[in-house]
């Protein structure tokens, strides 16, 4: 794993290979849209900034991003109590950080270029449902179901029949998101940026388009391997 950025990198290119080093960018005031043509060392310098800060932040990113599991089949041999314990550290954290970062981008794009693409007041509609729906299905899972889950898998659990109930909501609201996420894909073209977009709008498809992996990869942990445990 061998980072690939260096002082001579072009901002625009670190934040086109890795979408999320924009919040690094956007830390430090370095303006990686329409500024993005110039390589680090010199955004650093007008900015009167550390460049050895900056790529450790980077790196940290990057690391992180690297460190994705790929192999999601590992998990059909763990104890339910290790996933629900992984998915928590792991997907709703990161939701809920994704959520934070990406909220302002999908706010601006929206307002600065609405009205040239009208597509993006949709985008901007369907992200802030996804968002909402999101948040609160995270912590129905954390605060009741999770805890019920833990119960049926050391056989302590009271009323089997209305705990396998909730299991069963849990994956018809994975089913609302997917169809919200399907609609954001299909409305943006497959998150693919017009001709004239600006690095900003092209960012926030990019970013997008990542949540939803990330949210494919959190709901195939629940529904395809710790779910069916049970129903």
């Amino acid at each position: 794993m061998t980072f690939p950025f260096s002082a001579n990198s072009l901002v625009k290119d670190i934040v086109n290979e890795l979408p999320k080093t924009s919040d690094v960018f956007k830390s430090y005031r370095i303006d990686f849209c329409c500024g993005g043509n110039i390589p680090l060392s010199e955004a650093a310098a007008q900015g009167n900034l550390n460049i050895d800060s900056i790529l450790e932040d980077l790196k940290a990113v990057y690391e992180k991003n690297e460190s994705k599991e790929t192999d999601l089949e590992v998990w059909t041999n763990s104890d339910s109590n290790t996933i629900i314990d992984h998915v928590i550290a792991n997907y709703h954290r990161a939701t809920e950080e994704e959520f934070k970062m990406l909220s302002p981008y999908v706010t601006k794009v929206s307002r600065v270029h609405g009205d040239n693409h009208p597509e993006l007041l949709k985008v901007y509609e369907l992200y802030h449902e996804f968002k909402k729906e999101m948040l609160e299905h995270m912590a129905k899972e954390e605060e009741i179901v999770f805890p019920i889950i833990r119960k049926l898998a050391d056989g302590t659990i009271e009323n089997r029949d209305e705990a396998i109930n909730m299991i069963v909501e849990l994956e018809k609201e994975h089913d609302h998101a997917g169809a919200i996420l399907k609609e954001l894909r299909e409305i943006t073209g497959d998150f693919t940026p017009p001709l004239d977009a600006c690095g900003t709008y092209r960012l926030v498809y990019s970013r997008l388009e990542e949540l939803e992996g990330l949210t494919f990869m959190h709901v195939h942990l629940e529904n395809n391997i710790l779910f069916p445990r049970y129903i």
